[in-house]
């Protein structure tokens, strides 16, 4: 069944006759000139550029924009464990007591060539700001995103049914991460997140989800909704959590088809087009005085719902 789509001189005279008494327009005080030639090894300026800040990146990412800042032992084990960015430096917190994890930390990255850097304590405490760093931290590339192809061919080499997790303007990086936690633990083949009005994978993610975000893969769209749509045409159904009279009880809604379970951002919830762009609502029953659960928790508890609803037809 087909789905229905949702008066004087002129600016340009005068900067003319300016240009005329003046010569050709150069670059202002202290601009930099717009010649395509650099000097080597500098990168463009779009990629030099401050990154958005309502993507979480900004000071969270270290001294450089092309580099992160991986915080706690998880974050770090997770990273070398995966393989799937660069680390550059390893540091370690002089006096830290080197067994478990942080053992497995130093064995990972001596195998990959890296050699751990034992600094002071004050040192890791300056560099990480407001994050707990447990005695190890690891400056790495960026995280790779994926594309949304990548996340259903993936689904297709497991031979599963598509589930995947978009997030719609979650902001809290501890939410966030919570939510790609439980999407890595259920296994999920990727994660949706907008480009803006949401937390991208920032160090703060990184170290809320445990790690787990290293082993997902987290595709980034400018258009939540015309990806949705685009997931629908495909013969996927999309499912939105979200607490409204109109939404069903979510044990009563099987789950184990093609999905893409979206969870809106804190407080608000869904964006409006986002809510149509859904099949369907779930909403997790409540019997207390509390009128929401915390996104996270709420996103979590349809996630396994989802997860069991498949392993039960297996």
């Amino acid at each position: 069944m087909p789905r229905k789509e949702p008066p004087g001189r002129s600016r340009d005279r005068r900067r003319s006759e300016r240009t005329d008494r003046r010569g050709p327009a150069g670059p202002r005080r202290g601009q930099r000139p717009r010649s395509a030639e650099r000097r080597p090894g500098r990168p463009p300026r779009e990629e030099a550029a401050e990154p958005d800040r309502e993507r979480g990146t900004a000071r969270e990412r270290g001294p450089r924009a092309d580099v992160d800042l991986l915080v706690g032992r998880n974050a770090v084990r997770e990273a070398l464990r995966a393989g799937r960015r660069r680390v550059y430096r390893l540091l370690i917190g002089e006096g830290t007591h080197e067994a478990g994890a942080l053992a497995e930390i130093i064995a990972l990255a001596e195998t990959r060539g890296i050699e751990p850097q034992r600094v002071p304590k004050a040192d890791l405490d300056r560099q990480a700001d407001a994050l707990t760093h447990q005695g190890v931290m690891a400056y790495a590339s960026l995280y790779p995103y994926a594309d949304l192809d990548a996340i259903l061919t993936l689904a297709q080499e497991r031979g599963e049914e598509p589930l995947l997790l978009a997030l719609d303007s979650v902001q809290d990086p501890q939410n966030v991460g919570s939510l790609l936690r439980t999407a890595e633990a259920v296994g999920v083949q990727g994660v949706i997140v907008p480009e803006r009005r949401a937390a991208g994978i920032s160090p703060a993610v990184s170290r809320a989800s445990a790690g787990a975000v290293e082993h997902l893969l987290v595709a980034e769209v400018t258009n939540l909704v015309r990806t949705l749509e685009g997931l629908k045409e495909r013969g996927m159904w999309v499912v939105g959590v979200e607490g409204v009279p109109e939404a069903q009880d979510y044990r009563t809604v099987d789950l184990a088809m093609p999905l893409a379970l979206v969870v809106g951002g804190e407080g608000p919830g869904m964006r409006r087009l986002v809510r149509e762009a859904c099949d369907l609502l779930v909403r997790l029953p409540m019997r207390g005085q509390i009128e929401s659960l915390n996104v996270s928790v709420a996103g979590s508890v349809v996630l396994y719902r989802a997860w069991e609803a498949r392993e039960g037809e297996g």
